[in-house]
């Protein structure tokens, strides 16, 4: 039986990493606010770390941050704060966290106003997923115009930690943008 070929930068020496890319990189998320909003924060997390970092604390992220429920997240305090920043389980970092819940608040405005974090974030692209079609990792952007747009308006509306850098991992994250190259066996999906 032939292994399959994955994207170049997808870890093999890593369980979660080649679960992360075969099941989840790239999928079409429109209807799952919480999984949008987990992905956001995650994200904005691994500025600065290893995506790898941040996947080997996602149970502690999901168990930390009250399954990532944006409406618990929007009401901590600032002893539930301290509490996450002396939680050894995930990114200790003040700056982070603090966004995690001030995004939170401003999460639940942006569903207010479109109906659902998927319905915000779809709608940069008319509910049609951009599929690249890159032979190798070494062409795929690390921003482009729409990530900038969208960190633009995100940051408008208060948002932290959602430069364009973050928000094209983002919205490959969420499967807006397909960027498995050619090679890969998910490219096709």
């Amino acid at each position: 039986m032939t292994e399959k070929i994955r994207c170049a930068w997808c870890d093999l020496s890593s369980q979660e990493y080649v679960n992360y890319h075969d099941n989840e990189w790239g999928v079409p998320v429109r209807n799952d606010d919480r999984l949008i909003f987990e992905l956001l924060i995650l994200e904005g997390a691994q500025a600065g770390l290893s995506w790898l970092t941040i996947l080997k604390r996602r149970q502690n992220y999901k168990r930390a941050f009250d399954n990532f429920e944006i409406k618990k997240v929007a009401n901590y305090n600032e002893e539930k704060i301290a509490s996450l920043i002396s939680d050894v389980g995930i990114i200790r970092n003040k700056l982070k966290i603090k966004s995690a819940v001030r995004n939170a608040k401003i999460a639940l405005k942006i569903i207010d106003e479109f109906g659902s974090l998927g319905n915000y974030f779809w709608s940069w692209v008319n509910d049609k997923q951009i599929k690249n079609n890159f032979k190798d990792i070494s062409e795929i952007p690390t921003q482009t115009a729409l990530s900038e747009k969208i960190s633009k308006d995100l940051k408008k509306r208060g948002m932290s930690f959602v430069g364009p850098t973050i928000i094209y991992s983002f919205i490959q994250a969420i499967g807006i943008v397909n960027d498995h190259t050619t090679n890969c066996f998910r490219c096709k999906n």
